[in-house]
């Protein structure tokens, strides 16, 4: 995963994300059909850039955290063979505290 990173670094505000995948199966076992799974809006920050111009305001979340993303937005970025999104900074919604 980290590999893949070093090809790619988002500018100013923005915030590479990988979506977490939707539940196939149910706690009790029952395997879900691609329609019924519901839009995944969790993810993991996996690259950021450095800050906004101006001021340089720095980034509000960091690599390895998990935030809200909006349900519609963002940019499809495939790097790898794999799918990330890149969202700016003020459009993702919260962070997670673990």
């Amino acid at each position: 995963m980290a590999l893949a990173f070093r090809k790619f670094l988002p500018l100013l505000d923005r915030v590479l994300v990988e979506r977490l995948t939707a539940e196939t199966v149910t706690k009790g076992g029952i395997m879900l059909p691609e329609k019924s799974q519901g839009k995944v809006l969790q993810a993991t920050v996996v690259a950021v850039g450095p800050g906004s111009k101006g001021n340089l305001q720095p980034i509000s979340v960091k690599v390895g955290e998990k935030v809200l993303l909006p349900e519609y937005g963002g940019t499809k970025v495939i790097l790898d063979d794999k799918d990330y999104f890149l969202f700016r900074d003020g459009d993702i919604l919260g962070k997670y505290m673990e």
